[in-house]
């Protein structure tokens, strides 16, 4: 088995390279479904509305296939209805059903718990408890084959885009990182943004250094386009000073600084929540830039974090700034949302109750909840965007994770109820 396996791997690996980056995961689902004797294989693409899967095919013009065209390419959506495919990203495990022609068998293509999507085939025989196990390390395969291949075309981005972004929403998006989902061995993260109709000009950030992880949420002031540079112009002093190794006061004292110069918009400003969590004690460090006060749940209850008021960057270019800090202990959940989640039609949504309702899900599907929620009070298109960010705070930086295909199942959500 351990040969076979090593083979399978081998041979999808040099068919991804020998395709061309926008056939490389066809050329790979086809390797798989001959070394499998699948009858078929297809890869699902996760929508960026997170409530879907999207099928992506190359069709020949004037082939059959009703769905979103772009030329010969061919994006099916298939909202979430609970079934089988669903349950097996909510809970990364492989899913199994019998069907009239075969097995159908659905695996997570995931990536340090980033869901990007699934590996569905159809088998003529049930397989085995080891062919299941081998099927996921597959998709996980799989993952690494997607994200290498996507920084190429832009097939994937396109299969994923439900509605078509505007100008300004493709600006933030780039603003925005590669994967929305992390997992370690002392924290799991994830952060989520809900446009509004004119981009509000909301971001979120994270980068993980040896024994520090960097976080930042941002909203810009105004909507559009304008929106969008200021945040541009924000996120990427952020970034900047991080990546000079800054600390929280010297990145938002730079920041500011570029903000009041430099924005094209005379009194642009970018409201943020800047932090710091040293992996090895659970020490987070916060600054306040004011924003929306980041909420701690511990034990079933939910309180805003007290940390020093500052300006927002960009509003005073001889502003200073103070940081506070905050010691996490395991189960500690800490949440950072944007001004959309808590005004106007926002606010009658009971926080404390949505967040005790959603404390056993992974911060992958907890933070989809949330937006669910406001969307539920405020949508169907919100005056602000709303986002959120997640970070679990599991300690033991020094331990290694318990992993299966790409996920740490003991912390994915449960499954739903039939």
């Amino acid at each position: 088995m351990e040969s076979s396996r090593d083979q399978i791997v081998a041979h999808m690996l040099d068919a991804a390279e020998n395709a061309s980056p926008v056939e490389a995961v066809e050329a790979v689902t086809r390797e798989l479904g001959a070394a499998l004797k699948a009858r078929s294989v297809a890869f699902l693409i996760a929508d960026l509305s997170g409530r879907a899967l999207v099928r992506l095919t190359h069709v020949p013009l004037g082939g059959a296939g009703a769905g979103r065209r772009d030329g010969a390419e061919l994006a099916v959506v298939m909202p979430f209805d609970g079934g089988p495919s669903e349950q097996a990203l909510r809970t990364q495990t492989v899913r199994v059903v019998g069907e009239p022609d075969g097995w159908t068998v659905w695996a997570p293509v995931t990536d340090r718990g980033e869901a990007i999507g699934l590996l569905e085939m159809v088998l003529p025989d049930e397989p085995d408890p080891r062919g299941l196990e081998e099927i996921g390390r597959v998709g996980h395969v799989l993952a690494f084959v997607v994200i290498a291949n996507r920084r190429h075309t832009d097939l994937f981005e396109w299969g994923q885009r439900t509605t078509p972004f505007t100008l300004s929403g493709e600006i933030q998006r780039r603003l925005l990182p590669g994967s929305f989902t992390c997992e370690a061995s002392a924290f799991t993260l994830s952060g989520w943004l809900e446009p509004a109709a004119s981009v509000g000009g909301d971001t979120f950030d994270y980068s993980l250094a040896r024994d520090a992880l960097h976080f930042s949420v941002t909203d810009a002031m105004g909507h559009g386009v304008a929106s969008a540079l200021t945040a541009t112009l924000g996120v990427g002093s952020l970034r900047n000073g991080r990546r000079r190794g800054f600390g929280l006061v010297e990145q938002a004292e730079a920041a500011n600084a570029e903000v009041a110069e430099n924005s094209a918009v005379p009194g642009s400003f970018v409201t943020a929540l800047l932090g710091r969590i040293d992996l090895r004690s659970g020490v987070c460090a916060l600054l306040n830039a004011g924003h929306t006060p980041p909420m701690l749940v511990r034990d079933g209850d939910t309180r805003a974090v007290s940390l020093p008021g500052n300006f927002p960057l960009g509003m005073f270019v001889e502003a200073t700034y103070r940081a506070g800090d905050v010691t996490l202990r395991p189960g500690d959940r800490l949440v950072v949302v944007t001004d959309g989640v808590r005004e106007r039609k926002a606010a009658s949504l009971d926080m404390p109750a949505m967040l005790r309702s959603i404390a056993g899900l992974h911060p992958r599907e907890a933070v989809r909840a949330l937006a669910d929620a406001v969307l539920e009070v405020s949508g169907p298109t919100l005056a602000d965007d709303a986002t959120l960010f997640i970070v679990d705070w599991h300690g033991g930086h020094s331990e290694d994770r318990q992993t299966s295909a790409g996920a740490d199942q003991t912390r994915a959500s449960t499954a739903l109820p039939d």
